[in-house]
C-alpha cells in the first residue's frame, strides 16, 4: 500500500493516526486497498507517479543477496516477510524480472480493462510464472486486506498471506509458524500506522535475527519502532538519500508535508517544496551484521 492513507492501517494500524494525519492535510485513498485486484490502485497512483516500490525493488535485492551470502550452507531458505504487503507488489518486484513502471503499464492497459477479476488472475499467473527469477525467495505478505492478499496469492506472488490487525490482537498461530523463518521484514508504506504492537508479535515469532527494511515518509517518526526493535539487539540507520514517494495531490497536501518536515527538523528544499512527498530508507540489523556490512555497500 502507500501512505497517502488509509483509515485503517495495512497489517496494523492506529485509527486515530490516520485521522490525525487526514485532519492535518494528507489525503486518503481507502478504496484501493482492498478492491479484488490491482487496476484501481495502479490507475489512480500511477498519475501520481506513485515510486516507493520502485525504490525499494534493487535495495530488497541487496538486503535479500547479503543475507543469503551469510547464512551457512545447509540452512533454511530465506524468508522475507512483507509488511503493509497489499496485492503483492513488492513481491513481485523482488521475485520476477519487472519493473513498477511496466506493472502500472500492465494494469492501466485496454486489455486489462476488458478482464473480469478471475480472468485477470489468470493472464497474471501465467505472467509472473515466465518472468520468475532464479534467485526468487519465500515471501509472506501481512495486510489488513483481505481481497488483495488472496489476489496476492491466487497469483503466485505470496507464497502466504494474512489479512490481520496486529495493532488490534495478537498474530494467529499461523501466522507465527509461517514468519518462523523470516530473516528480513520489509515495509514501503503503512509505517505511520504501526508500533511495536505489530512489530514486537512478529519479531518473537522468528527464530533468528531478523533485518527490518522500512521506507518511511519524511513526515513522520520512526522512534517508536527503532525502539521496538531494538529491544531485540537490532540497530536502525538511516540512509543518506530520500526517495520521491508521490506527487501531492494539492496545495493543502504540499504545505501540510513542507510543515511536517520543517518540524521534524529536515530541510524540505529540493523534496516536499519540489512537489513531492519523499521517503527515508531506515534498516535495523544486529550490530554486528552493521559492522561486517556498511550500509552505505547495501543503498546505492
Amino acid at each position: 500500500m502507500t501512505e497517502t492513507q488509509r483509515t485503517g492501517s495495512a497489517a496494523g494500524g492506529g485509527v486515530g493516526v490516520a485521522d490525525t494525519a487526514a485532519a492535518e492535510g494528507m489525503v486518503q485513498f481507502d478504496d484501493l486497498y482492498d478492491q479484488p485486484d490491482p487496476r484501481a490502485y495502479f490507475r489512480v497512483l500511477g498519475p501520481l507517479e506513485y515510486r516507493t516500490p520502485g525504490h525499494a525493488q534493487d535495495i530488497f535485492r541487496r538486503l535479500r543477496s547479503a543475507l543469503d551470502a551469510a547464512t551457512p550452507a545447509g540452512g533454511p531458505p530465506l524468508t522475507v516477510l512483507d509488511l503493509c504487503c497489499s496485492y503483492g507488489i513488492n513481491a513481485a518486484l523482488l521475485n520476477h524480472d519487472v519493473t513498477l513502471d511496466e506493472l502500472c503499464e500492465r494494469y492501466t492497459s485496454h486489455e486489462a480493462a476488458s478482464m473480469n477479476t478471475a480472468q485477470l488472475a489468470e493472464w497474471d499467473l501465467e505472467f509472473f510464472e515466465a518472468r520468475s527469477r532464479s534467485d526468487r525467495v519465500r515471501v509472506v505478505g501481512l495486510d489488513i486486506a483481505p481481497r488483495a492478499v488472496a489476489y496476492g496469492r491466487a497469483v503466485g506472488l505470496l507464497a502466504d498471506g494474512f489479512a490481520e490487525n496486529l495493532e488490534d490482537a495478537p498474530p494467529s498461530r499461523a501466522l507465527r509458524r509461517a514468519v518462523r523463518e523470516a530473516r528480513l521484514i520489509t515495509v514501503t508504506g503503512g509505517t505511520s500506522f504501526l508500533s511495536q504492537r505489530t512489530f514486537r508479535p512478529l519479531l518473537l515469532a522468528a527464530r533468528g535475527p531478523v533485518w527490518v527494511a522500512s521506507f518511511v515518509l519524511r513526515t513522520t517518526s520512526y522512534a517508536e519502532i527503532a525502539g521496538c526493535l531494538a529491544a531485540f539487539g537490532l540497530a536502525t540507520e538511516r540512509a543518506a538519500p530520500t526517495f520521491p514517494q508521490r506527487r501531492f495531490t494539492d496545495e493543502r497536501e504540499r504545505r501540510y508535508a513542507v510543515d511536517a518536515v520543517t518540524a521534524a527538523g529536515h530541510e524540505p528544499k529540493g523534496r516536499e517544496s519540489d512537489g513531492y512527498f519523499h521517503t527515508a530508507l531506515h534498516l535495523s540489523r544486529p550490530t554486528s551484521d552493521v559492522v561486517m556490512t556498511p550500509l552505505d555497500t547495501l543503498v546505492p
